[in-house]
């Protein structure tokens, strides 16, 4: 159950020089509402509305895959989920508590191999997290396995899908490439809990499910990414 985990760390050391970067969960949050703003500018291949509307939680992911004769992947991000009992930020600052999103939660993946790739590709992940389950699975810690603990796949995009029926999946995934959007599949995706990244944020150490249930309250930094969710 620890061979997911050292494949990030490895995954990690072949790139450090992007990914490594963003180690630390402030800036995983950043980075999370800027990929929530560029999903949003493409509205003719967005993530339906009924989709979000819906969502019972969001894992939001960065991932660099890079290779010269090997090959390597790793990427970092959070997970967050709706709760009755979180945090509503009001315009003129912190209301309390109420229904809402919760903090995030830092999480990672990442994976080593052989091949003949040259080059980089970046590439950003929005995973909807369609039932309870799915955030029950995030919210245990340790490693989440896509198509395994959790059913995955490709998540129906474009404002006039007919998405308003009951998910086919636990997890609707999508990426975002090189300028392309789509619903793509993932199945068999590793995410790791990164609890270091979560202790250093918060400043003590915290669950998981502690998290995303809506009992940590939000540093400052998290307020913007909670204004961004709001919309959805």
């Amino acid at each position: 159950m620890q061979r997911p985990p050292r494949m990030l760390a490895c995954a990690l050391l072949l790139i450090p020089g992007v990914v490594a970067a963003q180690t630390k969960l402030e800036d995983n949050v950043g980075q999370a509402v800027t990929i929530l703003e560029r999903f949003r500018e493409i509205p003719e291949r967005a993530i339906p509305e009924a989709v979000m509307r819906d969502a019972k939680g969001l894992a939001i992911l960065t991932v660099l895959k890079a290779g010269f004769l090997f090959s390597g992947q790793g990427g970092l991000g959070l997970v967050v989920a709706r709760t009755r009992t979180g945090w509503v930020r009001g315009e003129h600052g912190e209301r309390g508590r109420g229904a809402g999103w919760s903090v995030p939660s830092a999480i990672g993946t990442g994976g080593a191999g052989f091949g003949f790739q040259v080059g980089a590709e970046v590439t950003e992940y929005v995973m909807v997290l369609n039932t309870d389950e799915a955030v029950k699975a995030f919210s245990r810690g340790g490693n989440v396995t896509l198509g395994g603990d959790v059913s995955v796949a490709a998540g129906p995009v474009g404002r006039t899908a007919a998405a308003a029926v009951t998910p086919v999946a636990a997890v609707y995934s999508y990426s975002r490439s090189q300028g392309l959007f789509a619903g793509v599949s993932v199945t068999g995706t590793v995410i790791a809990t990164r609890d270091g990244a979560d202790k250093e944020y918060y400043g003590r150490k915290v669950t998981p499910e502690e998290i995303l249930s809506g009992q940590v309250k939000p540093p400052a930094s998290a307020h913007r990414l909670q204004n961004e969710l709001a919309k959805f």
